[in-house]
């Protein structure tokens, strides 16, 4: 299958709930590629790169959080792939 990418912001009370190692952690689950950060703004951006379930399952993540975030929504973007490997907390 070919691997699809999604730019993600995630709005609400995501800084500091553990938003962004929770995320790796469930990306490197799904075998998903990419990265996330806090942004100055109070949001969590992310990219998500990989097999098309995955990637999604990890949106789908992105707009519950962990249990302590209230997300209030999440911006979604397609993006082309670029090939990404790992996942980095930035």
């Amino acid at each position: 299958m070919k691997a699809i990418r999604r730019h993600v912001v995630v709005h609400g009370n995501v800084q500091g709930v553990f938003f962004r190692d929770s995320t790796r952690e469930e990306a490197e689950r799904r075998g998903v590629a990419g990265w996330v950060r806090n942004r100055s703004d109070g949001t969590v951006e992310a990219v998500f790169e990989g097999d098309p379930g995955a990637v999604e399952a990890l949106v789908e993540f992105a707009g519950a959080g962990p249990s302590r975030a209230d997300v209030e929504r999440v911006d979604v973007d397609e993006e082309d792939p670029e090939g990404l490997g790992g996942f980095d907390v930035r």
